[in-house]
C-alpha cells in the first residue's frame, strides 16, 4: 500500500507520514499557514536577491546600442562614456553600432534585448521623429522602453564645405540658394533624421528649396561633406566640432538664441534673422521595458556619476554640449513632448521617406 495515505474529514487533512506532535490530525488551517509562510519566505528570498543584483551591477560587460555608423554624432557622445564607464564601474560598455532607417533598425533590435540592466540603448531626437516619418514601426519609444537619463544636450549647426560653398556668412548664403532653387542640397543620417527635420524647419522658415540627400547616418553623410559631394549639413555640434575646428567644413550658424561657448564666433540663429529656428541633437539613455526597478536606479545613479565627473564634463564642453540635467521623470516626460512637438513640424513641412 502507498506509504502516503491522507483522507479528508470533519475540515482535517490526516497524513500518515507525519501528523501534529501528538499524533493528531493537521489541520487545513495549518498547512495552510505553512504554505503561505514558505511562499513569503520565498518572496523575501526573490526580493533580496533583486536587490543584491541591483546592488553588484554590472556583474559582467554592458551593452551599449548605437543606432547609427560609427563616426556619426551618437558616437561622439558614446565611445567616451564607454571608456569612462570601464574606468569607473570595471567592466566594459561594449559599443554596438547598427545604423539603417533613420536609427530605428537599432531601436527595434534594444527594444526586444533581455530587460536585465546588461543591454542599454543610446537614442535621441531622431527616436522622438520616427514614430511620425515610420508609420509601421515594430516598437513603441514610450511603450517598449524605460527613459534613464538626458546623455547630453547639443545645438545644431548649419555646415558647408568651404571649397564647394562660397558663402561666408548665412546672408549670403541665402542669397546663394535663392538664386539657385532646388540645385543646392543638403546631407542628413537619414530621412526622419533630426539632420532630415533641421533642413525642412530651415525650407519653412527661409522660404527656399534645397534638395535633401539622406544618408545611412551622421558619420557618411559628415565625410560626404568633407570631401565635397553635398553642399551643406544640419548637424550636431557635437560631430562636426573637430572639423570646424580643423578647417575642414565652416559653420555658419547655431540653432537658438545664443552662442556656443565652443564656437564664440559662429553667430546663433536669432542673430542671422531666425529668431524661432531653434533645434537640438540631444542623446538619451534607455532600457527595454520590463528592467527591474532597483536596477534602473543603480544604472541612473552610475550615469549621474559619470556625468558630473571632470572628464566627461571636458569632452562635452569640447563638443558644445550639456550634460543632461534631468531626472529619470523628467526625462520620460520630455520624450513624450518632443514626440508631439515633432509630429507637428513633420505635419507643416509635409517631410516625407525618401
Amino acid at each position: 500500500m502507498n506509504p502516503i495515505h491522507a483522507s479528508a474529514r470533519d475540515g482535517h487533512i490526516t497524513d500518515h507520514r507525519s501528523s501534529a506532535p501528538h499524533g493528531g490530525p493537521v489541520s487545513r488551517r495549518t498547512v495552510l499557514r505553512a504554505a503561505g509562510a514558505a511562499g513569503l519566505a520565498a518572496a523575501s528570498a526573490g526580493a533580496s536577491w533583486a536587490q543584491g543584483a541591483a546592488a553588484s551591477w554590472p556583474t559582467k560587460p554592458v551593452t551599449l546600442v548605437v543606432p547609427f555608423p560609427a563616426g556619426g554624432g551618437t558616437d561622439a557622445f558614446a565611445r567616451p562614456l564607454s571608456a569612462q564607464f570601464a574606468k569607473a564601474l570595471g567592466k566594459p560598455l561594449i559599443i554596438d553600432n547598427r545604423g539603417g532607417a533613420g536609427g530605428t533598425v537599432g531601436a527595434s533590435f534594444a527594444a526586444k534585448a533581455t530587460p536585465d540592466g546588461y543591454t542599454l540603448f543610446m537614442g535621441g531626437t531622431h527616436h522622438v521623429i520616427a514614430p511620425s516619418m515610420y508609420p509601421k514601426l515594430d516598437y513603441d519609444i514610450e511603450k517598449d522602453f524605460v527613459p534613464l537619463a538626458l546623455l547630453a544636450n547639443v545645438p545644431q549647426v548649419l555646415v558647408v564645405n568651404p571649397r564647394v560653398v562660397k558663402a561666408t556668412t548665412m546672408a549670403q548664403l541665402l542669397e546663394q540658394i535663392k538664386a539657385n532653387p532646388g540645385r543646392m542640397n543638403y546631407a542628413s543620417a537619414g530621412s526622419g533624421s533630426s539632420h532630415h527635420l533641421a533642413g525642412e524647419l530651415f525650407k519653412i522658415q527661409t522660404g527656399t528649396f534645397i534638395t535633401h540627400i539622406p544618408y545611412r547616418g551622421a558619420g557618411p553623410a559628415l565625410q560626404d561633406l568633407i570631401s565635397g559631394n553635398v553642399d551643406m549639413l544640419f548637424d550636431g555640434l557635437g560631430s562636426s566640432a573637430a572639423h570646424i575646428k580643423g578647417g575642414r567644413i565652416r559653420a555658419l550658424m547655431v540653432s537658438g538664441n545664443r552662442r556656443n561657448p565652443a564656437f564664440p564666433d559662429v553667430p546663433c540663429a536669432a542673430e542671422v534673422g531666425l529668431p524661432d529656428y531653434t533645434v537640438t541633437t540631444w542623446y538619451g539613455l534607455w532600457a527595454p521595458k520590463g528592467t527591474p526597478a532597483d536596477v534602473q536606479a543603480r544604472i541612473v545613479e552610475e550615469v549621474r556619476k559619470l556625468g558630473t565627473a571632470d572628464e566627461l564634463k571636458t569632452i562635452w564642453a569640447g563638443n558644445g554640449a550639456e550634460f543632461g540635467g534631468m531626472t529619470q521623470q523628467q526625462f520620460g516626460a520630455f520624450v513624450s513632448s518632443e514626440v508631439k512637438r515633432w509630429a507637428q513640424v513633420v505635419k507643416t513641412s509635409g517631410a516625407k521617406l525618401e
